[in-house]
């Protein structure tokens, strides 16, 4: 009987702790800073997002992501103008605190991971991690904000508010250095001499463009298997 009590009471305070995980994890989340979807620019004229033309985001939707161990599923979605992940409440469409917490944040579909790191001396921001390993690749997505601008006429309409076109920037880490925007191979050769002879014979097998994103992914999964 006494093992019967005691096999109930740690049943019990397993399942409160579980909750009491879940509570907390929700409360650090709502204790974030609610999203404002106003931009002023320099014209002093404030606007919605959605009455500026193009999108901050690759992806309005939200999308289910693992945010950190011990913490609920939660549906984050990137806003690349701002550089930061936004979630949603009940009411409200909160940001996702930039801490060492919620460093890695892993997209369940389409799988992506969001990485909050500092790259070639740039200030902390999300880049996505497209091959992990001891040589790596990353991709900064960043869209700008561009502002009404004036009629040059009296007889003339003003150009509307717009997000740009978003840029793309890669990243290679390779011996723990940056290259930012690989533009030949001299570069990655000179980084890795060891591997000067297999680096040479891969890219005469294969037309590597170091603007393309699978090329890089080609050539930075081949590094981590040599």
């Amino acid at each position: 009987m006494k093992k019967i009590f005691l096999i109930i009471v740690g049943s019990f305070c397993t399942s409160a702790f579980a909750q009491n995980t879940m509570i907390l994890s929700r409360n650090d989340l709502l204790a974030g800073t609610v999203f404002d979807n106003r931009i002023t620019g320099a014209s002093g004229k404030t606007l919605k997002y959605d009455e500026i033309s193009g999108s901050a985001y690759q992806d309005k939707s939200f999308k289910n992501a693992k945010i950190a161990e011990n913490y609920e599923i939660t549906a984050i979605r990137y806003n690349s103008y701002k550089d930061e992940v936004e979630f949603r409440n009940d009411t409200d469409i909160m940001i996702l605190p930039k801490e060492n917490k919620f460093s890695r944040l892993e997209i369940s579909s389409p799988k992506q991971v969001l990485v909050l790191i500092s790259l070639d001396n740039e200030p902390n921001g999300y880049y996505y991690e497209l091959v992990n390993g001891k040589s790596s690749l990353y991709k900064k997505v960043k869209t700008n904000f561009i502002d009404v601008k004036p009629a040059s006429t009296p007889y003339g309409s003003d150009q509307p508010a717009s997000f740009s076109t978003p840029i793309t920037t890669y990243y290679l880490v390779l011996n723990g250095k940056v290259i930012k925007k690989p533009k030949n191979q001299k570069q990655i050769i000179d980084l890795l001499p060891d591997k000067k002879e297999v680096l040479n014979s891969f890219f005469k097998e294969n037309k590597i463009k170091l603007d393309k994103e699978e090329d890089l992914k080609k050539l930075v999964t081949f590094l981590n298997q040599n």
